[in-house]
Formats: C-alpha cells, structure tokens, sequence
C-alpha cells in the first residue's frame, strides 16, 4: 500500500465547495496546512466565526472525501475562524455531539469498575456541562506550569488519581501535543476506538478515562504543528471523545504560555487552574507568567503546588531542601492565592511513574498518597467555590 501524500489529499479537496458554492476550498485558501501521520490525515478549514455552526456540514464534507482515499485510516477536520487583523487562526466552538452510553472501555490494561463514589464521597458540585461545552463533564481543570522539568504530568496524574481516590469520577486530557506523557504515565498502549459518530472512545486504566495525542501517533513521530492545527486537535479531543458522566476532567497542559495553554484559556470555560512549580527562584519567575496568563483570561486560579519540595534521602531518612524550601508557599501568599501542598522528591514518585504505576494508585496508603489526596481535597473545594460564585451567571447552552 502506498502512502497517503498532501498532493492527494488537496486534489480530493478541490472537489469540496466554498462556503457560498463558490469555488472549492483549497484555491480558496482555506484549508491549513495538511500533516499526515500513522495514515491520519489533519487539517483545518477557515470560516467567518460567525457562520461556523451554519458551516459545520462543509467540515463534514471535507472529512469525508478524505476518509475516502485509499489507505487513509482517519482525518481529523476542524473549522477555524479567521479574525482580521489576527496573525493566526483561532478555533471556533461548534456544537458537541452527544457522547454515546459508553460503560466501561475495554482498552488495554483498563481497570474498570470504579465509577461509583463510596458512601463517604465528597458532594459534587453541581453539573457545569453548559459551561464547560462537554455534556456530562462537571469541571475542567487545567494543571500548568511556567517552565518544563517541574514535574508537571506527573503532578496532573496523581491528582486526577487523588480526586478519584477521594470518591469523584474522573478523566484526564493530555493537552501536550508535542510531548505527550499519558499513554507512559498510565501504562496504556494502543489506539482509541471510533464509536457512533464521530466520537471515540477514551482509553482508561486505574479508573481514568484517558485521551492524548500520544494514542494517535506513534512516540517516534516528531509533531510539526503550528497554532490553528495545535488549537483544531485540542478542541476535538476535548469535544468528540465519549467522556460519559464526570465529575472533573484534569487537562495536563504543555509547560509555557502559548498555543495550547491560549486555546484551553480562551475557548474552553475552565472551572480553574492548578500552577506546579518547584521552590527554586527561577520556576517561580516562570510560574508568574502562567498565574498571569490565567488571570488575564479571567481563569480563576485554584492554587499553586510547590513539587521536589524537598528530598528524603532513602537511607538515612534525612531532610535535604535541594531547589531550596517555601518559594511557591511564599508566592502564593503574596499574590493571594491558595497554596495547595508540598510535594517531597521521592526515589517512589520517579519510579512509579516510569514505570506506569502513579504512586497513588500503587502505594494507596503511603504518605507520599496522603499528600496528593490532601492537595486533591483542597483543589475540590476551590472548584465548588469558584462554581457557586458564578453559577448564576453562566449562560445556557443548547446542544442541538
């Protein structure tokens, strides 16, 4: 079978009509840059923002002559709008599909079963799925950091694994596109399923339902992506996958404060954000820039957590403060925001998250577990803060 090429996939384009049946799309110059990986084939499509909806068939189009061509396996279209004046694209939110029932997923290593809260399950709060754009999704929180090596992902799993040990239903959304960290994190391999529609389904394991970048492209695939593709992936991720009934979604952002983290910031009604950073004055600087972006979007800030807090040597049991001790406490006093916990370098954290065993769900009763449950338990109770003050001024959507 031979490869699928860009010349192919533009030639069948041509056959699709302009927005007003004038013209085709590509000698419109509306389709984005087209990238083909793993026999999937990505691209964007630009509208008028305010004719998306009226549009979303032409997207389906397109979709669909590219599904046709011999050996594609996939395609992945996403509307654009284009604003003047804008140096880039910028998504536009289209009506979600309903998810189907989806039960449990039968992907490899899932442990099932455990959607149930236990009788001593915190209250949830109450549904936000018109705010968040995803039907049956409660919260969406996002886990950032200003600079990358802070222990950003692992942080993001073993709180997801922490809310969920602490009695909610939970999913986690692996926003890096160019370094996706789940399918390793969570020791899950394989490719999602297509269900009715246009919709997969997650993958799952320890009881997270799990979507990332890294299922549908192989680890070896370095990712050439600029902003609208960035933007089109991350919002169909969010948007056609069959989350079921949640009470939170954790999205493990990219470190930084670009594409990504714009697009979850701008498009995407975000319950919060959690900033990791490790004491050391210099993660603090960048932490200040991600605290800021959030701000500016008017993202409410759930807290910070200060991770590597400090080191206990395994053998002597000795305190050791090697990126120094209470910078991210310190910051978050200072800018009045909530400080959420310390978490300790430990030789277990490491190992259990090379090994695709987050500590929390391997070491239930340990110490380090304790910790993350403790920082889960205050990030719950900043969410349902935050959601009662705007539960009132939250607008209705209708998906249709």
């Amino acid at each position: 079978m031979t490869d699928v090429t860009k010349e192919q996939v533009l030639d069948k384009l041509r056959g699709v009509r302009g927005p007003d049946m004038d013209g085709n799309i590509v000698d419109m110059g509306l389709v984005s840059d087209v990238f083909i990986s793993d026999a999937k084939v990505y691209f964007s499509i630009t509208v008028p923002a305010e004719r998306a909806r009226e549009l979303d068939p032409l997207r389906a189009a397109a979709e669909r002559v590219v599904k046709d061509i011999p050996g594609v396996k996939g395609a992945m279209v996403a509307l654009t709008a284009d604003k003047k004046g804008a140096s880039s694209s910028a998504p536009v939110q289209r009506p979600a599909a309903a998810p189907a029932q989806s039960g449990h997923s039968h992907a490899g290593h899932s442990h099932a079963g455990h959607s149930h809260a236990p009788a001593a399950a915190p209250q949830r709060t109450p549904t936000a799925a018109a705010k968040a754009g995803i039907p049956g999704v409660g919260a969406i929180i996002a886990v950032a950091s200003g600079k990358g090596g802070v222990g950003k992902s692992t942080t993001s799993v073993n709180l997801a694994l922490a809310l969920k040990a602490n009695g909610l239903r939970v999913g986690i959304l692996d926003a890096d596109i160019y370094g996706p960290s789940m399918p390793r994190l969570l020791k899950i391999s394989g490719r999602p399923q297509q269900i009715e529609g246009r919709m997969i389904r997650p993958m799952e394991n320890y009881g997270l339902k799990v979507m990332s970048m890294g299922f549908l492209v192989d680890e070896e695939v370095a990712m050439i992506w600029r902003g609208p593709m960035i933007q089109s992936a991350l919002l169909q991720m969010l948007r056609e996958v069959a989350w079921g009934d949640l009470d939170v979604l954790v999205v493990d952002m990219p470190p930084g404060t670009g594409d990504a983290q714009l697009t979850m910031a701008q498009q995407v009604p975000l319950a919060g954000a959690v900033i990791v950073s490790t004491p050391q004055d210099l993660a603090l600087i960048d932490a200040r820039k991600g605290l800021a972006m959030f701000r500016k979007v008017e993202v409410p800030v759930l807290g910070i957590v200060e991770n590597m807090s400090y080191f206990i040597a395994p053998d002597t049991g000795n305190r050791y403060d090697i990126f120094g001790h209470g910078g991210a406490r310190k910051e978050a006093e200072r800018i009045g925001v909530p400080f959420l916990g310390e978490v300790p370098l430990t030789m277990g954290i490491r190992e259990t998250s090379d090994a695709g065993t987050p500590v929390v769900a391997s070491e239930p009763d340990s110490e380090i577990t304790r910790v993350y449950r403790d920082i889960a338990k205050k990030v719950w109770e900043q969410v349902g803060a935050h959601q009662g003050d705007k539960a009132r001024t939250m607008p209705n959507i209708v998906f249709e």
